[in-house]
């Protein structure tokens, strides 16, 4: 089989699954109390998850995955569209490892889904990148049952490729009749100050409460917004507007890693569910 070795576990994750457990329910103690897992039962379509180290963004990560692992749905097929930070592979590139490993195991991909996406196939893309990889531990923590990935990789991020990929993804779901989650991939402003970045990112949000993708990407562009995975939150906001009447998106969890490591220049993390 061809497997995909993780690429940060030990950096961006703990590098064993007891290190992985204990963390996390570290992380599950300190943010109970603030999960709303009334959203567990309404009808999930998506989320925009942060991808940063788990010392730092598990926090507001763990707020989604914490209603998926309460859902009374069993998802088959998790579609994680990721930011590119490395350059390299395909404008739009599906992986294609068979199955891809961290040290909780080995998770399959989705195959006919994959051929049912009609996207290009590679596996330069997630080679070296990050941004995919760290949501595998933490849905494998949260589920026990059970799931397939479809990772998507997205280097140019504009308003064309996101309803190239929205499309494609609702077709194949629609096709295959799969119970799909969508995860897009992404942090929020980097390197500002906690105010600036905080004033940058209520613009975007702003628009994604509004489902505007063309809006949001004007916003990021035209204010030089260092969100690195508008594109995946464009996906995830043309599917949803595919999947549902009336899609609504609510802000789980919101912080930065000045509430880890004080510093004046932080990286923005924000946990957005999309329901209906």
């Amino acid at each position: 089989m061809n497997v995909r070795a993780p690429v940060v576990a030990d950096s961006f994750y703990p590098g064993t699954a007891e290190e992985i457990n204990v963390l996390m329910d570290k992380i599950l103690e300190k943010e109970k109390k603030k999960i709303d897992y009334s959203y567990a039962r309404k009808n999930l379509i998506g989320c925009v998850v942060p991808h940063a180290g788990y010392v730092y963004s598990a926090y507001e990560a763990i707020h989604f995955f914490e209603l998926i692992r309460k859902s009374p749905v069993r998802y088959d097929t998790f579609v994680i569209i990721n930011p590119n930070h490395t350059g390299h592979g395909e404008a739009i590139e599906v992986d294609s490892h068979e199955s891809w490993n961290t040290p909780l195991g080995n998770v399959d991909l989705d195959g006919e889904f994959i051929q049912e996406l009609k996207l290009p196939v590679a596996s330069r893309a997630q080679s070296q990148e990050h941004s995919a990889e760290v949501m595998l531990p933490l849905l494998q923590k949260a589920l026990s049952y059970p799931f397939k990935i479809v990772p998507v990789c997205m280097l140019k991020q504009n308003p064309d490729n996101a309803r190239t990929v929205a499309m494609n993804i609702d077709f194949a779901r629609r096709k295959l009749n799969r119970k799909i989650m969508v995860i897009a991939s992404s942090d929020f402003s980097h390197f500002e100050s906690p105010a600036e970045g905080k004033s940058k990112d209520d613009m975007v949000i702003e628009k994604i409460e509004a489902m505007n993708a063309e809006k949001l990407y004007e916003t990021v562009i035209r204010n030089r917004i260092s969100v690195c995975g508008y594109g995946p939150i464009m996906t995830l906001m043309e599917y949803a507007g595919k999947t549902a009447e009336n899609p609504r998106s609510t802000v789980l969890a919101r912080g930065h890693s000045g509430k880890i490591r004080h510093s004046d220049s932080v990286v923005d993390y924000i946990t957005i569910l999309f329901y209906s």
